[in-house]
C-alpha cells in the first residue's frame, strides 16, 4: 500500500470534514509550541490540504507545504485564496527533498503515523531546518488504543507496530486509510538517533460531548503534541 492511494481516496472527505478552523485543543497547542511564525519560513510536512498552511501564512509565515497525495493537494490549490504558499507534490523522506533550502520551523499535524518511513522523514526534516530551529508535531497519543467501535492509535498489542486499518462502526478517517502504530519509545528514540531535543510535550484534552459515543475518550490521553529543537 502507498501513502498516496490512501489519501488520493479520500480527498473529498477529508477536505469537508477539517475546516480552517484551526481553534481546536490540538492544533491551538501544536501552533503555540511552533512559537511565532511572522516573517519566517515555515515547512509543513505531510500537508494535505493545506488547512495548517494556510493558517500558518494568515498569521504572516513564508510557507511551503508537501504532501504525496496529488488529490489532497488539490483541495489546497492557491487560486482560491492567494496566500504566497507554495505547495510540492513529493515523499518527504527522500534525501533530496528541497535541496538546498532551509527553514526556521518545520510542522506536521497528525502526519507521522501516515507516512511509513518515520527515519528518511526526520532525517530530511534535520537536513532542511536551521540550526535551533523548532520541529513542532502533533499525533494520536501513542500509548492508548482506541475505544472500541470507534478508533484510536492502535488496535491489538501496544508492542505490535505495525500498519493497521480502524474497523469500528463509528470510526472515519482511519478505517479509510489506516496508520501506522508505533510504540512511544521508537518515536522519541528516532527523534534522538536524528539530532532532535525534544523540547516540550503537550496531551491537549478533546472536547467531546458527554452524550457522545466517544466520550471515554476524554477519561485518557487521545492525542500528543511536541516540541523538538534541532541540535
Amino acid at each position: 500500500m502507498t501513502t498516496s492511494a490512501r489519501y488520493d481516496e479520500v480527498a473529498d472527505y477529508y477536505a469537508t470534514g477539517w475546516s480552517d478552523d484551526l481553534s481546536d485543543p490540538t492544533t491551538a497547542t501544536l501552533l503555540d509550541q511552533l512559537g511565532p511564525v511572522a516573517g519566517r519560513e515555515v515547512l509543513e510536512i505531510a500537508c494535505g490540504h493545506g488547512r495548517v498552511s494556510r493558517g500558518l501564512a494568515r498569521l504572516g509565515a513564508s510557507v511551503t507545504g508537501v504532501d504525496l497525495s496529488s488529490a489532497m493537494l488539490a483541495k489546497a490549490a492557491e487560486a482560491r485564496e492567494p496566500l504566497g504558499i507554495t505547495y510540492l507534490q513529493a515523499d518527504v523522506a527522500s534525501p533530496d527533498l528541497l535541496a538546498g533550502r532551509t527553514f526556521d520551523s518545520v510542522v506536521c499535524s497528525f502526519g507521522l503515523s501516515d507516512i511509513d518511513d518515520l527515519d528518511g522523514t526526520l532525517a530530511t526534516v534535520h537536513r532542511l531546518l536551521r540550526p535551533g530551529g523548532v520541529f513542532a508535531f502533533s499525533i494520536l497519543h501513542p500509548c492508548f488504543p482506541g475505544v472500541e467501535g470507534v478508533s484510536g492509535a492502535w488496535q491489538g498489542s501496544y508492542y505490535d507496530e505495525r500498519w493497521w486499518q480502524a474497523d469500528g462502526s463509528l470510526s472515519t478517517l482511519r478505517q479509510q486509510v489506516g496508520a501506522n502504530h508505533r510504540t512511544l519509545s521508537t518515536y522519541f528514540n528516532a527523534l534522538r538517533r536524528h539530532g532532535f531535543l525534544v523540547d516540550a510535550l503537550e496531551e491537549p484534552q478533546p472536547e467531546i460531548p458527554a452524550d457522545s459515543p466517544r466520550a471515554a475518550m476524554t477519561s485518557y490521553p487521545v492525542f500528543l503534541v511536541a516540541r523538538c529543537l534541532r541540535a
